[in-house]
């Protein structure tokens, strides 16, 4: 699909979900619960400082018997993780998260961020698009196209 995430993200909720550094464990994971996300962007002075995943709460905390309420979020972050530009094409995004083996990626444009696209958001893209061409397609040969 040679469609850049601009167009997804243009689909998307704008607002993108962050703590700042000084935040705990417990603070970051309360805002993920509230706004049922799976991942929350650490921002400091208005640039990139971080990620932190469901999976970075499992083991980097849980399983290291950390306690939420006092560890601090820079401590268990992906710091420095893996961008994209917004003219990235869907299938190239969808080779990254595959090749590197995440979920999440921040969609960085000339050293800012302007937002997080997911595996689930391009899953859901890609379902809808492809939804929408075999109703196309159906109604093409039933007669029914409009065009």
């Amino acid at each position: 699909m040679k469609i850049p995430i601009s167009a997804l993200l243009a689909q998307k909720d704008p607002v993108i979900r962050w703590v700042a550094p000084g935040a705990t464990v417990q603070d970051a994971v309360a805002a993920m619960a509230a706004h049922r996300i799976g991942c929350i962007v650490i921002i400091d002075d208005d640039h990139l400082a971080g990620l932190f995943t469901e999976n970075d709460l499992l083991v980097r905390v849980v399983a290291a018997g950390l306690d939420p309420r006092t560890t601090p979020i820079t401590r268990v972050m992906s710091p420095r993780p893996i961008t994209v530009e917004p003219s990235l094409t869907l299938d190239k995004t969808m080779a990254l998260i595959s090749e590197k083996r995440v979920r999440h990626l921040p969609v960085v444009e000339g050293g800012r961020l302007v937002g997080l696209v997911s595996i689930g958001d391009l899953n859901k893209w890609i379902v809808e698009r492809l939804q929408s061409e075999a109703d196309a397609l159906r109604s093409y040969v039933t007669g029914q196209y409009p065009g």
